[in-house]
C-alpha cells in the first residue's frame, strides 16, 4: 500500500521573487557487479517541493546546522574552501556540509561518522525518535561526523521562475561513497520509496515514464552514466571545485525550455558539464530536443 498519493508534474510560468534558501543534496554512489550505481529516493506524493518525484537525499540548511562544530573531522577553513565560494560565509560552509550528512541520516539512514556501523545508526535513530535533536545525539553517543566522506560535485540554483516548483534553492551537490556496514533506505515520511539504480538505467525509467524526476536529477545522472566506478567519480570531483549551474528557462511554441551553461541563449557560453544544453518539456517529461541518446554525447 502507498503511503503517498502521487501528482503529475505541471509546467508554473509563475516568478518567485525571494532570494533561494541554501540547501544540500548528498549523491551516495555504489558498485555493483553492473557497475556504478547511485541511491534515490521517492519523496513523499504530498511534499511541497517535488512531490512524488525521484531524488538524492537532501533537503535545506537548518540553524541548528550551523551550531554543529566540535563533532566535525575537518575545520571550517578547509570546507569553506572546497567549495569554491569565496563571497560565502566559512560558517554557512560548514553548515552544508553538515546539513547534507543529516540529511543522509534523515532521509536513508546512512550515518557518515567515523567507525559508525550500522547499529551505530539504529541507536542515533532511536535517540532522535525519542525527541532529541541530531547534534545532541551525536554529543551523546561520542560519534564524529566526516567531513571528508563528501566531495563537492555541483552548485545548482533554482530561477526565478522555477517551472515545477514554487520555491527557490541554491543547492549544493556532493558525492560520496555507501560506507561499509551502512544500510541505505527510505524513511516512510519524507521518502517513500528507494532504489539503487545504474545511471543510465535511472534515465531510461524516466523516459519510459516509470519514474518521476526534475532537471538537476536529469542532468545530473546524464554527468554521472559517462563513469564507470564510484573511485572514478571521485576522483573527478577532488581535480576541480564544484560547477555553477544557473538554469535559465524561456518558452518556446508554448513549450518550457530550461537551458544551462554552454547553450546559445544562455548568458554564459561555457559549458558546466556534460550532456546536453537544454531540456524540453514535452511528451510531459523535460528532454533533449535530439532525442534520449543526446543525454550521452
Amino acid at each position: 500500500m502507498r503511503l503517498d498519493t502521487a501528482t503529475s508534474m505541471e509546467i508554473s510560468s509563475t516568478l518567485v521573487h525571494t532570494a533561494p534558501r541554501d540547501a544540500a543534496t548528498v549523491i551516495i554512489l555504489r558498485d555493483s557487479p553492473c557497475g556504478l550505481e547511485v541511491f534515490m529516493v521517492r519523496r513523499h506524493g504530498l511534499s511541497d517541493v517535488l512531490g512524488g518525484a525521484y531524488v538524492f537525499p537532501g533537503g535545506k540548511l537548518d540553524s541548528s546546522d550551523l551550531q554543529l562544530v566540535a563533532e566535525l573531522d575537518q575545520e571550517a577553513d578547509a570546507l569553506h574552501g572546497a567549495l569554491g565560494e569565496p563571497e560565502l560565509a566559512v560558517e554557512t560552509a560548514r553548515g552544508l556540509y553538515v546539513a547534507a550528512l543529516r540529511e543522509a541520516f534523515e532521509e536513508c539512514g546512512v550515518l557518515f561518522a567515523q567507525d559508525a556501523a550500522h547499529r551505530h545508526s539504529l541507536q542515533l535513530a532511536a535517540h532522535i525518535n525519542s525527541g532529541l535533536p541530531f547534534n545532541q545525539v551525536l554529543i551523546d553517543l561520542e560519534l564524529r561526523l566526516q567531513t571528508r566522506a563528501l566531495l563537492p560535485w555541483s552548485r545548482w540554483i533554482t530561477p526565478r521562475m522555477p517551472s515545477i516548483a514554487s520555491k527557490r534553492f541554491d543547492t549544493r551537490f556532493f558525492v560520496a561513497a555507501l560506507p561499509a556496514h551502512q544500510i541505505a533506505s527510505h524513511d516512510n515520511v519524507e521518502t517513500t520509496e528507494s532504489v539503487w539504480l545504474a545511471p543510465r538505467l535511472a534515465l531510461q525509467q524516466y523516459w519510459e515514464g516509470q519514474i518521476e524526476m526534475a532537471p538537476p536529477q536529469i542532468m545530473t545522472l546524464a554527468h554521472l552514466s559517462r563513469f564507470a566506478d564510484v573511485a572514478g567519480v571521485l576522483h573527478s570531483a577532488r581535480q576541480t571545485l564544484p560547477k555553477r549551474v544557473a538554469p535559465e528557462p524561456f518558452d518556446d511554441g508554448g513549450e518550457r525550455v530550461i537551458c544551462y551553461p554552454g547553450d546559445p541563449r544562455h548568458s554564459l557560453s561555457t559549458p558546466a558539464m556534460p550532456g546536453p544544453t537544454r531540456l524540453r518539456w514535452r511528451n510531459q517529461r523535460f528532454e533533449p530536443e535530439q532525442g534520449f541518446d543526446a543525454l550521452f554525447f
